[in-house]
């Protein structure tokens, strides 16, 4: 394999991975709560600009990222309880919801501008000379930031299928009135869905952050991406979020010595299109 080539995909798992991250949080608020939330990316800037803000206090960057998953659901709890719980009150409809999701991107990013700048900023960490495997030059954050996703997806696999919790998600999926009705506590459901979801979104930011400067704008670059991703595996699937990020990051990446960096976004729309006009609903069945 062309060297060039093995660097590029090697670089695309590693954005895959923090695109199939975030894209599972995007899924499963969707698959859940109906909620095509566009304000999803901005929640991994977010979490990207806690990660930094904490580290530059002189707290260990792992713990930093904790740290900055706790302030993300916090903050996603608290859109919860003051727009989207009334919405469903009031039986919003999804364009209305939209709308509110897009409102709250835009107040979010210029959030963040208004308190840290609108500068590049990055961590505060030390120089590590990349990994020279095969004649490659893998930068160990690209391997740690796989890592952490793989581990992240292990723990998401765990609590959808081996958890009270878990399950009970997957029937509010299926049909939320139909659990209701059967006993589930669906405001519990709500709120674990919210954890999730944050969670993962402020981890995604945060390893993103690792391989790239901290900037207000790096989540909305990344909402098309993501929402490629969700439609492409099937909207409320986790599991074909997870795969479909991975294919548009490694694709992304591939196609940026013929299409330059500048089409990235385009090539994952691309991608999205060409097979859902074979595929409708997308690569695998969406249920959560």
């Amino acid at each position: 394999m062309d060297a060039q080539l093995a660097q590029l995909i090697i670089n695309g798992i590693a954005v895959g991975s923090i695109i199939a991250l975030a894209a599972v949080g995007l899924t499963l608020t969707y698959g859940i709560l109906r909620i095509s939330n566009f304000a999803h990316g901005d929640f991994l800037t977010l979490g990207a600009y806690f990660t930094w803000v904490i580290n530059g206090w002189g707290m260990n960057i792992w713990l930093s990222m904790v740290v900055a998953a706790i302030l993300t659901v916090i903050a996603m709890l608290l859109t919860e309880k003051i727009l989207w719980s009334r919405m469903r009150i009031l039986r919003a409809t999804s364009t209305t919801l939209i709308i509110i999701s897009i409102g709250l991107a835009l107040f979010v990013r210029n959030g963040i501008i208004f308190l840290w700048g609108g500068k590049n900023q990055n961590y505060n960490l030390p120089v590590i000379q990349a990994l020279d495997i095969g004649g490659l030059k893998i930068p160990q954050n690209q391997l740690l930031v796989l890592v952490l996703a793989i581990l992240a997806i292990l723990f998401l696999h765990y609590i959808l299928q081996n958890t009270k919790i878990g399950k009970a998600m997957r029937a509010v999926a299926d049909d939320l009135d139909l659990a209701r009705v059967s006993g589930i506590n669906v405001e519990r459901v709500i709120l674990w869905t919210w954890i999730i979801a944050g969670s993962l979104t402020s981890l995604g930011g945060s390893m993103y952050g690792l391989i790239t400067a901290v900037r207000p704008n790096m989540g909305w670059f990344l909402i098309l991406p993501l929402f490629a991703s969700v439609i492409l595996g099937g909207i409320g699937n986790p599991y074909g979020a997870i795969f479909a990020a991975l294919i548009i990051g490694i694709v992304q990446e591939v196609s940026t010595p013929w299409l330059g960096s500048q089409y990235k976004q385009g090539v994952a729309l691309l991608i999205m299109i060409l097979v859902l006009l074979i595929r409708p609903k997308g690569l695998f069945k969406g249920t959560v």
